[in-house]
């Protein structure tokens, strides 16, 4: 095909880039077939996925099957499709007729025997079966969920992110190809009820006491997104009236939990109040809301978000700040719902620019705070991250081998947003910004460039600077600064160059912008003056001897 980077190249590429990310990053091929848009993927376009699986929780199995419909953007004859072992693809077939292919670890490569006409719409069928990995320490270990509830019922939840959907089901298993619509179809013991994502269609009890759940999501969503979520489920909900009407909320919780969830479930409307203002109209009416409990502490899954957070404030007791703003707001509420618009709705296209999901995701529980405590309430809390901060790695990791970057992607990107809004010294601005985000670029995967570009346009500010040395680079900005009688000299050092990003100061109780570079400056003050900067700005300060 024209215009393909060969695969051999791509190889090279990772080994490169492992070199600069880390002397002890070691990229394999398994990792190049995963993160690369390889020459199997390029040429064809998601359409629709139909998920057909049954669950059997006697033996920890499932085995089903994955239509897959795509669109032919330039003719090829080969098609990867990745599903991880111990999972096994048994039969692929197109218009009736089996279809030959090769395992090439979690990669499968099918071969099409039917002529792939660009413009024209194809499916596959995909029969799969076997044991999926098990969860380790969900949500942070992909896999899935054996579990039992207080009652000793079944219960068992997927969580993939990271890890990638092929853990338990065959997909095109990369971030930057999402199908317009999926219908997932679970089938599972009678006494138990499926959750998924999108709306319910039907449910239907069948003769073999099983019982069988069909859900739709008419919006495009990403594979590690899907999800089942099989309980003993009990149901109950409520209509949010919001920017774009009423929206559905429905919650499935376990029974023993329900008088609990009902009086926690109340932060849902104060969650969409908060995020809809600064964000825009949540993402997916047409898909509805859902909270599902789970065994884990929770995840963004799109119209399904999950939620294990003991139906208390702050995430699992604590508080992420330590300034007592976390016990105000239900974390997992708040964060994981965030995600609906920065996320799930904005995807990138590449696991490397994960901070474009949580960057966004993390600043929103400041935001929350803000939108219902005030101003001062948002700074505190995000400044009080900080200590989480390690500043080990960059935010955005290596291209092309599947791998995010640092975990600094959370309370580095939240107080790097936070500095951006000190930056712009206009909230109606930067919340028109954001919510331009969320409106330019609607149900899309997207890069790191398009975002700090939009960000860029939509300020009227050049960022390129800014954002290379909080997205790129591992060191703080130090403002470096002498004060000799009448005279306070400053500019910025340990920063990428080109960095000249303006900062507000005070000088003795008036306060003031400067706009440091990394050469120095001078301001006339008053002999003896007190200086500081402000702590909305996530950079170090460093007094150097005047003499």
């Amino acid at each position: 095909m024209k215009n393909l980077i060969p695969l051999f190249l791509i190889c090279l590429i990772a080994i490169s880039t492992s070199a600069i990310y880390g002397q002890n990053t070691k990229f394999t091929h398994q990792d190049t077939l995963r993160g690369t848009i390889t020459q199997e993927r390029i040429w064809w376009d998601l359409s629709y996925y139909h998920l057909n699986i049954k669950v059997n929780p006697s033996d920890s199995s499932l085995k089903g099957q994955n239509t897959v419909r795509y669109k032919v953007l330039s003719p090829f004859q080969r098609m990867q499709i990745d599903l991880q072992e111990p999972m096994q693809i048994s039969k692929v077939s197109q218009d009736g007729k089996s279809l030959t292919f090769r395992r090439d670890g979690n990669a499968y490569f099918i071969d099409l025997t039917k002529k792939q006409i660009p413009g024209n719409y194809n499916e596959i069928n995909i029969d799969f079966e076997g044991k999926p990995q098990v969860s380790k320490r969900p949500p942070w270990s992909g896999g899935l969920s054996w579990k039992r509830d207080a009652n000793n019922h079944p219960l068992i939840v997927t969580t993939c992110q990271g890890d990638g959907a092929s853990l338990w089901w065959p997909c095109k298993d990369h971030q930057y190809d999402e199908p317009d619509s999926t219908l997932i179809t679970v089938t599972v013991p009678e006494n138990l009820t499926d959750v998924s994502n999108g709306r319910l269609r039907n449910a239907i009890s069948n003769p073999d006491l099983t019982k069988t759940f069909t859900w739709f999501v008419s919006s495009p969503i990403n594979n590690y997104c899907i999800n089942l979520n099989i309980a003993d489920y009990v149901h109950f909900g409520e209509k949010y009236k919001g920017e774009k009407g009423m929206l559905d909320c429905d919650y499935y919780v376990l029974s023993y939990n329900l008088d609990k969830a009902k009086l926690q479930f109340k932060e849902v409307k104060r969650m969409l109040d908060a995020l809809e203002y600064w964000f825009g109209p949540y993402p997916f009416y047409e898909d509805s809301y859902k909270l599902v409990e789970v065994p884990y502490p929770g995840m963004e899954h799109q119209s399904s978000v999950t939620y294990g957070n003991d139906y208390k404030n702050g995430y699992k007791q604590t508080d992420e700040s330590n300034t007592g703003w976390g016990f105000k707001f239900d974390f997992i509420i708040v964060h994981e719902s965030a995600h609906e618009w920065f996320g799930n709705s904005i995807t990138s296209k590449d696991v490397a620019d994960m901070w474009i999901h949580e960057a966004f995701g993390a600043y929103s529980e400041s935001l929350f705070l803000n939108f219902h405590f005030g101003k001062q309430a948002c700074s505190e809390y995000v400044i009080g991250t900080r200590a989480k901060i390690r500043n080990d790695r960059p935010i955005i990791g290596p291209y092309n081998v599947n791998t995010e970057g640092s975990h600094d992607m959370y309370y580095k990107g939240a107080n790097m947003l936070h500095t951006l809004r000190q930056v712009v010294d206009d909230d109606e601005k930067f919340r028109s910004m954001m919510r331009g985000l969320s409106s330019t670029f609607y149900h899309q995967t997207v890069t790191s460039d398009q975002v700090e570009k939009y960000m860029s346009e939509s300020t009227g500010k050049d960022l390129a600077a800014f954002f290379n040395q909080y997205l790129r680079d591992t060191r703080i900005p130090v403002l470096e600064y002498k004060l000799d009688k009448t005279q306070l000299s400053y500019h910025w050092n340990n920063c990428v160059d080109g960095f000249n990003m303006p900062l507000k100061i005070k000088v003795n109780d008036t306060t003031k912008w400067v706009n440091p570079s990394m050469d120095w400056k001078q301001l006339e003050v008053e002999a003896g003056s007190k200086f500081e900067t402000d702590s909305n700005f996530y950079v170090d300060t460093k007094e150097i001897s005047a003499k």
